[in-house]
This record gives structure tokens, C-alpha cells and sequence, in this order.
């Protein structure tokens, strides 16, 4: 393996060469440009190179990314729901004494009656405000942290799972770290992207964020820089953009589902709130601690599952369009 761990970009002498020239004096096909997506060459069936890892070394369907991601978390519960969970802990534990120190000044808000001047409800909607813009914006940069930080580090791991190779939390660390910088960087330009698409028009944001759906496996597998990662999700993703978005937004509804699923039981022994309505919790710490327990758990289950699923949706797309396969089963030692 390179000192990229065998994630390089695409190589012309990597491309599966399984022609075979047809029988009598008739002339094969002309071959394809180097830059052409292997179902376009037309050179006869895609071979396989086994199962080393997770997934098999081919292009893959829908069932198998889901599968693999899955088969991630099974193989590697302690690198994958260990990491997870921490991630978890810290956004609930903000999400707590949000929700604690916040809510008092909401109901104060709103227990002020029809004896209130218009200038004290103005005082206390700008003390609600303030506080809320406050703890939501402490809030959003301490989960891009964390949340960049657990996708770096699952990504490593499903790199490492695919090929079928032990890792472990020490390994794994060593190989995200350099490149926790840059996917902050990239995490931000993305999210801006994203945001201001989706601003103008709630259809620019969603091909944005498809678009470049796979910006943080291409940095962290490929240890490109910002530019370069966003570049290589528009190359990966361009010519395939609907089947990407179908398999993230799968992938974003059984998270969805999956959490709800969670935080109902949770939610509702906290005192009958409702979380598909968004009502507001009981103040009272025991309430809000069950909630954030039922967070966590949720948290830890779901967020690897999007992040393997994102991973091994890039390492698909690259399979069909750039032979990676014979790449990673020279890497695996199975070609």
C-alpha cells in the first residue's frame, strides 16, 4: 500500500483490463478514452475480485451499501459506537443545559399575561432571543466539531473494513487526525454552500448538497486538500447525481426513522412530549436528562450509519467509474 493507504486517485494502469478479443479476423471495438466510466467500454462483463472486507470488490447495489455499512458497525462495535457515543454525549449534554436554562426565560415569555406593557414583552422576547442565538450558536460550532471530527474517523475505519485489514482506535486516529483541518475547512465551505442554495431556492440546495455529498471521504481517503475533495465529489457524483441522492436520501430517512424510533419511549416517560411535533420538554432536570439519554443512544446508532453509508457510496462510485476495484483487491491482496 502507498503512503495514501492505497486511496489514490484514479490511475490509468489501475483500470480493469478483462478484454478478450473476439474469435476470426473481426476487429475488436475501439477502445474507450481513459477518462470513460467502465460501463462504457463495452469490453464484456465487470469482473469481481472477491470479498475481502465488508463489501465485495465490484459495483455495488443499493442492498450492499447499506449492507456494508451495517457490517461496519458489527465488526468494529467498539471503534465505531465508542467514538459515536462520545460525539453523542457532548451534543446532549449541550443540548441539555440548552434546553435547562433556556426554557425558564420561554415560559417567562410567555406567563407574562394581558396586564404586560408592549415594551416588557419587548424586553423579554429580546432575552429569549439573545439567549437562543447564544446557546444555538455555542451549540452549532461545538457539533461541526465533533460531527466532523466522528466522520473523518468513521471514514478511516470503513477504509480499513473494506479492505478486510484489523484496525485499531489508536491506528485510526493517527491516520484522521492530520486531516481534521481540512474537513473542518471543507465541512464549512460545504455547509455554506449548501446553506446559501438552499436560501435561494430549496432545489440548489439539495443538488448542492448531493453534488458534493462525497467531499469527506475524498479528502480523508484520497488526503486530498479542500478544493481538490470538493472536485472530486462534483467528478464522482456528476453523470450519477439522482442515484446518489436516492441512496442518501434512503440513507437519511432509516436514520430519521431509526431516531424517532429511539427518542419516542424516551420522550415520552420524560413527561408525554411529543418529539414528531417539536413541543417543548419539562424543565425539570430528571425530564431532560431521560430526553438526552434517549438522544445519546439514538445519536450513537444512527450518525455511523450515515457517515458508512456516505463512505462506501464514494467508494461505489468510484469502482464504476474509475476501476478502483482492481485497485483495492491489489491492496487487499486478493487480485
Amino acid at each position: 500500500m502507498s503512503d495514501t493507504g492505497g486511496w489514490t486517485g484514479p490511475d490509468p494502469k489501475d483500470r480493469p483490463d478483462d478484454s478478450t478479443p473476439p474469435a476470426g479476423n473481426q476487429m475488436p471495438p475501439a477502445p474507450p478514452p481513459p477518462d470513460a466510466p467502465y460501463q462504457q467500454q463495452g469490453w464484456g462483463p465487470r469482473p469481481g475480485y472477491g470479498k475481502p472486507g465488508v463489501i465485495p470488490l465490484r459495483p455495488l447495489t443499493v442492498g450492499e451499501i447499506l449492507d456494508g455499512a451495517i457490517t461496519t458497525m458489527r465488526r468494529h462495535p467498539a471503534l465505531v459506537f465508542g467514538s459515536s457515543a462520545v460525539v453523542a454525549v457532548i451534543g446532549a449534554v449541550l443540548q441539555l443545559l440548552a434546553s435547562r436554562y433556556l426554557l425558564p426565560d420561554v415560559q417567562t415569555l410567555q406567563n407574562l399575561g394581558p396586564a404586560a406593557t408592549d415594551q416588557q414583552i419587548q424586553d423579554a422576547a429580546l432575552d429569549v432571543l439573545g439567549d437562543t442565538a447564544l446557546i444555538t450558536g455555542v451549540a452549532l460550532i461545538i457539533t461541526v466539531l465533533t460531527q466532523t471530527f466522528l466522520s473523518g474517523f468513521l471514514t478511516v475505519v470503513i477504509g480499513k473494513a473494506v479492505l478486510g485489514k484489523p484496525v485499531t482506535f489508536a491506528e485510526a486516529m493517527a491516520e484522521a487526525k492530520p486531516r481534521f483541518l481540512p474537513l473542518l475547512g471543507a465541512t464549512i465551505v460545504y455547509v455554506l454552500l449548501v446553506a446559501a442554495g438552499s436560501v435561494l431556492c430549496l432545489i440548489p440546495g439539495i443538488w448542492l448538497y448531493t453534488l458534493f455529498g462525497l467531499t469527506t471521504p475524498a479528502l480523508v481517503l484520497e488526503r486530498a486538500k479542500v478544493g481538490q475533495a470538493l472536485s472530486r465529489s462534483r467528478q464522482l457524483v456528476s453523470g450519477s447525481w439522482w442515484r446518489c441522492f436516492g441512496i442518501l436520501l434512503l440513507a437519511g430517512l432509516i436514520a430519521t426513522v431509526l431516531q424517532y424510533l429511539v427518542d419516542i419511549p424516551f420522550s415520552l416517560g420524560a413527561g408525554g412530549t411529543d418529539v414528531l411535533t417539536g413541543e417543548a420538554v419539562p424543565a425539570g432536570w430528571g425530564a431532560l436528562l431521560l430526553v438526552a439519554v434517549g438522544q445519546v443512544i439514538a445519536q450513537t446508532i444512527v450518525q455511523p450509519f450515515v457517515a458508512n453509508t456516505t463512505a462506501l457510496l464514494y467508494i461505489d462510485q468510484r469502482m464504476r467509474k474509475e476501476g478502483m476495484d482492481l485497485q483495492l483487491a491489489r491492496a487487499a491482496g486478493t487480485a
